[in-house]
């Protein structure tokens, strides 16, 4: 990416109290920001099935938050928290939640200073038995270090985890996560464990609004991209153009992308997660379109594609990349993704967006003003002038142009 982008541009002033700190008694029961074409309105989010295109295809993000935060000791009784972010042995997430006895993860330590050596330990009971699971350093790495769990039970890591961990809320909510969060910080659709940060959007959705949907003649698909804590990392350089993007992994299946070719002109993403994985696609679709093969195992680059022409549709890469997969016989495609969504991108798959308010001077937010331009401000304005809650418990909009 050559142009500067100010970020300075991209900020806006977000009291304390207009950050919601807990999520509303009724998921569908928030208010939904409509912005369409540069109209702006408001409605309640249970009617948002009478403001999408008839016939459109939601795309929901299947990913499950992991209780990744342990709070473990050292054997002279210090308190260390282990934030685990993603796997490093056995690096698959399917593999690591299901192994037994050992692996090692890429984690966050809190306290870090009263974990110079040794090792760290939880001791609990876990059915008629005591069970001992230790915490040992192997590396460290510039993002994080590279911690080996061992432990003593017939149960796989990801049951460790539901049992001894905490769900990773957001730091900017100041608080300590609490027994309302094991269930609202999850989709209701959630299913596949890796995420440390959940996909917020799909927070207001119920099992109800989306039979009412569903009833209605929308048509439903999911993908799966795992959210990293990178989500929360700040633009730290002046010029946004600068910074370096987090990688996420993701994984689609060949009837999910038959689905998105079927429903060209047609594509919701509840999300921003959604967005990113349905764009990248298109890069591994161009890849198979020059050279044969979709390279998945390299990760789609932060910019990689703003280099496609202008003139190759979505549908097409997609088909390019459907077609590979029947001939390789791929039912599902995994991958990961680096890519930074700004003013000046080209939207190839995505045509709505379903999103909540994001914060200031964030990856996030220049992600929907590649969507809107410059009406992100009057978005926010108006979201902040008439009360609407804001961040990852917050309210929600949806962004649609004008056809």
């Amino acid at each position: 990416m050559e142009h500067r982008i100010d970020i300075a541009s991209y900020h806006y002033d977000l009291p304390e109290e207009r950050i919601a700190k807990f999520p509303l008694p009724q998921r569908d029961a928030s208010r939904l920001l409509v912005w369409r074409g540069g109209d702006i309105s408001e409605r309640s989010f249970d009617t948002i099935g009478e403001l999408l295109p008839a016939g459109s295809l939601l795309v929901f993000n299947n990913t499950k938050v992991v209780r990744a935060r342990l709070i473990m000791q050292k054997p002279g009784g210090a308190r260390v928290e282990v934030f685990c972010l993603e796997p490093h042995d056995p690096a698959d997430y399917e593999r690591a939640f299901s192994v037994k006895g050992r692996c090692s993860w890429r984690c966050i330590i809190g306290n870090a200073k009263r974990w110079k050596s040794g090792f760290l330990e939880i001791r609990f009971e876990y059915g008629a038995r005591s069970v001992r699971l230790l915490a040992l350093r192997e590396a460290h790495e510039e993002h994080g270090q590279i911690v080996r769990f061992e432990w003593d039970a017939d149960l796989t890591f990801g049951q460790l985890l539901e049992h001894l961990g905490r769900m990773p809320i957001p730091p900017y909510l100041n608080r300590e996560s609490e027994t309302i969060d094991n269930d609202r910080y999850q989709t209701v659709y959630s299913k596949f464990e890796g995420s440390v940060a959940a996909p917020t959007a799909g927070l207001h959705f119920t099992q109800e609004l989306l039979a009412r949907m569903h009833a209605a003649g929308f048509g439903f698909g999911e993908i799966t991209l795992h959210v990293g804590a990178g989500t929360f990392l700040p633009v730290k350089s002046d010029n946004a153009a600068e910074h370096f993007m987090h990688t996420e992994h993701f994984d689609i299946n060949l009837a999910m992308l038959t689905n998105l070719i079927e429903h060209h002109g047609k594509v919701v993403a509840v999300g921003t997660t959604t967005v990113r994985t349905l764009e990248s696609l298109v890069a591994l679709g161009w890849r198979v379109m020059q050279h044969g093969e979709p390279d998945a195992e390299r990760t789609v680059g932060q910019w990689e594609l703003y280099n496609i022409p202008d003139d190759v549709e979505g549908h097409v890469a997609l088909k390019a990349l459907r077609n590979w997969m029947y001939g390789a016989e791929v039912e599902k495609l995994k991958a990961a993704t680096q890519v930074m969504i700004v003013p000046g991108f080209l939207f190839r798959v995505t045509e709505q967006i379903v999103t909540n308010f994001h914060q200031p001077k964030s990856t996030l937010l220049l992600l929907v003003s590649a969507y809107v331009g410059s009406d992100w401000r009057r978005i926010y304005d108006y979201a902040l002038a008439n009360g609407f809650r804001f961040l990852s418990y917050g309210d929600s909009s949806v962004l649609m142009r004008k056809r």
